[in-house]
């Protein structure tokens, strides 16, 4: 039996790519070098990380996100998923913890126009 927690996020030093684990079983490999924006913000319960990719909208609603915040920051984050709610009395406190990942594919304009 692993002692060790569970994990919602992983670094590592000069990540190409972000890998988002969804609980389907979907998986997206987003370019880091595509991210063309981030933003924080908090209700004082939960934060919520929006991250813009050239291709996809990235919503990550959580506690204690600081840190996966920081290591995007720094091109280290290599790795988000979250984590069912019986995982979350293992986790730490000051640890992250991600209850939901929202992935919204971002459609070209000629391709918006053609549906209209």
């Amino acid at each position: 039996m692993s002692t060790k927690s569970p994990e919602c996020y992983t670094t590592e030093p000069q990540a190409s790519c972000l890998r988002v684990e969804m609980p389907t079983g979907r998986i997206y490999l987003l370019p880091l070098d595509q991210l063309a924006y981030a933003e924080m913000e908090s209700d004082g319960r939960e934060q919520l990380l929006h991250l813009s990719f050239a291709t996809h909208e990235i919503m990550v609603r959580g506690n204690t996100l600081r840190r996966i915040e920081t290591a995007l920051h720094r091109l280290e984050l290599s790795f988000i998923t979250p984590l069912p709610a019986k995982y979350h009395s293992l986790i730490a406190d000051g640890q992250p913890r991600i209850r939901e990942i929202v992935v919204t594919e971002i459609k070209p304009v000629s391709e918006q126009s053609q549906l209209n």
